[in-house]
């Protein structure tokens, strides 16, 4: 019976030779591998070992190792799921509040509507058409992170 130490730094074992063997042949083990006998309170490379020689020496390493894929960190926070439709909305549909009512802020957008509509002679749409797109462009420039911290956590609801 033998343990060894793997690549990872975690003991394994006690495993007997035979299974060390299948380890060597899926190249789980090499000669560089430490491990230990049983009874024994050595840890000693796996190629000194006498009974694993002819083991080792019919599986040689690969020439190179297969490449790690890890896979892309996610960097999109999901509580800015919101952050994309409120933004252009906020461009094209500014001045109807259509942002507004995206984020949650029913007060603000029903102002932004009412004024839209009501001062529609008055010009009141136009500025808060303009307030709209200012908003939605300040959403997008935002990382994701920044924009959950000021719109989602912090619940700002004007710029």
């Amino acid at each position: 019976m033998y343990k060894i130490i793997g690549k990872d730094g975690q003991q394994y074992g006690p495993v007997t030779a035979e299974q060390l063997r299948v380890w060597i042949k899926e190249y789980r083990a090499n000669p560089q591998t430490m491990a230990q006998a049983e009874g024994s309170a050595d840890w000693k490379p796996l190629g000194s070992f006498p009974e694993f020689a002819a083991d080792l020496q019919a599986s040689p390493q690969p020439a190179t190792a297969p490449p790690t894929i890890t896979p892309p960190s996610s960097t999109s926070n999901p509580r800015a799921s919101n952050k994309l439709p409120a933004g252009v909305c906020g461009i094209l549909l500014g001045g109807l509040g259509v942002h507004k009512f995206i984020l949650g802020y029913t007060g603000p957008g029903l102002v932004m509507l009412l004024v839209s509509v009501l001062g529609f002679c008055l010009g009141g749409a136009a500025v808060m058409h303009i307030i709209g797109m200012v908003e939605g462009i300040i959403y997008l420039s935002k990382t994701d992170d920044e924009f959950v911290r000021t719109y989602v956590d912090g619940r700002k609801e004007w710029f």
